[in-house]
């Protein structure tokens, strides 16, 4: 019996794929298809499945040449696999052609033609094009157009930030003359203005019909964040709260695995997010210590512990009490069976670790935390101790980017932050406003 044996993702599986596994299947007497998982299509560059890695085998499935699937999930297992399996024919599309010679070393490598005209990226480009304006005047307009560019069907239709045209000259954008005629372009805006700005950013696009994610926090009270979470439900709209680190594999997988209990109990979440830098902008359009990383600080707490905690106390340090700039602020956080710690600074340095205590172990994810693409589990046995790595590519905003890109397209949230997460991170920018729960030093 000859064994053939290929791979793919097979997201949306179409025409091509189909022909392309006939055609494997000919060439011998028994087919193993192999599916990528979903963080090694991430070590791959591939982000934006539109898949999971079930509904994918399923429609491999479904085509009915495969007499056995199997999932791939690390790179060099396909050396192990025809190993394994006794495969006599490795196969695959001839735009891999010469990639793939290694492993004549092991079985024959068939280069197959592929069906011109037709691939997963057009099909995703086709049914989902989405148009986002930017408004805004920060650091990270600028990286959110050069990812954008890594998510198909995904464009850039424009950007509103005055005083930033001159730093953006080299993008080749359309630069609007007013946040209307940006709306009037856009099928969703990205709006990174001052968090002051927020609300009424984000009301304006929904009253326009558009959909947002909004650079944390989305609004300066959870009043005002439940209205716009309300008013985007209301027309069927979007709003997704753009905090980059959420939507990282690493960080995801962490979480998960805190709650889990791997660490057993859960008593103590401490979060340090430190700069010494700031944009070059006016004045008037920085951000205070709070706003830029309360929320990226509170996130792992809100997490992890959830959002009902019972008390907290602000120990805060202003460099300007009259316009509400704090140059560091530590946040305490009380739970019925856990405390949290969050510091967080613009005038202050500190090590930029995650620590989430256990009464089993504990997780340590190294500076700085929110770009993680590593962490540890560690026990008072050292033996047990796990490391755990995962692919970042650009910070985590293109995963933020085809979450928000898939959510408009189900019109359902999909992923990241929770209304409930967010309205509890602008409770907390709003209590500090208000001055409440404060205790200030000098």
């Amino acid at each position: 019996m000859i064994k053939v044996i290929t791979y793919g993702t097979y997201d949306m599986l179409h025409y091509g794929h189909t022909r392309l596994l006939q055609r494997a299947k000919l060439l011998g007497d028994y087919l193993i298809v192999g599916v990528t998982s979903d963080d090694y299509d991430k070590t791959r560059g591939k982000i934006n499945n539109q898949q999971s890695l079930m509904e994918r085998i399923e429609a491999v499935k479904n085509t009915g040449f495969a007499d056995e699937i199997i999932v791939e999930e690390y790179e060099g297992q396909k050396i192990d696999d025809i190993k394994r399996l006794g495969v006599d024919i490795f196969t695959v599309g001839s735009d891999w052609e010469g990639h793939f010679d290694y492993l004549n070393e092991y079985c024959k490598v068939i280069y197959l033609p592929r069906t011109d005209g037709i691939s997963s990226s057009l099909v995703r480009a086709e049914k989902r094009k989405l148009g986002i304006g930017i408004t805004g005047f920060t650091a990270f307009v600028k990286k959110f157009i050069d990812e954008a560019k890594f998510v198909n069907g995904v464009n850039i239709t424009g950007v509103y930030a005055p005083g930033m045209n001159d730093m953006l000259k080299d993008k080749d954008l359309f630069f609007a003359g007013s946040y209307d005629e940006l709306l009037e372009k856009s099928d969703a805006v990205c709006v990174v203005s001052k968090p002051e700005k927020h609300y009424s950013d984000i009301m304006t696009a929904l009253h326009a019909g558009k959909h947002v994610i909004c650079e944390s926090p989305v609004a300066m009270s959870a009043e005002e964040c439940t209205e716009l979470f309300r008013t985007a439900k209301e027309r069927g709209l979007i709003l997704m709260d753009a905090i980059k680190t959420a939507y990282s594999t690493a960080y995801s997988r962490l979480v998960l695995l805190a709650k889990s209990g791997k660490i057993g109990h859960i008593v103590s979440v401490d979060s340090v997010c430190t700069s010494l830098t700031d944009i070059e902008a006016d004045p008037s359009e920085r951000w205070n210590t709070i706003c830029e990383w309360g929320p990226l600080g509170m996130l792992p707490v809100m997490q992890i512990l959830g959002t009902d905690y019972s008390r907290k106390v602000f120990f805060t340090k202003f460099t300007d009490r009259n316009s509400n700039t704090d140059a560091f602020t530590k946040i305490d956080f009380v739970y019925p069976s856990a405390v949290a710690s969050v510091k967080v600074a613009k005038a202050a340095k500190s090590e930029g670790t995650l620590i989430v205590t256990g009464t089993e172990g504990y997780i340590y994810v190294p500076a700085p935390w929110w770009k993680t693409d590593y962490f540890e589990v560690r026990y008072e046995n050292q033996e047990k101790n796990s490391r755990f790595f995962y692919q970042l590519e650009g910070e985590g905003i293109r995963y933020e980017i085809v979450t928000f890109a898939k959510s408009v397209e189900l019109l359902k949230w999909d992923g990241g932050i929770s209304e409930s997460e967010s309205e509890a991170i602008a409770g907390v920018i709003g209590d500090f406003n208000e001055r409440k729960d404060m205790i200030e030093f000098s």
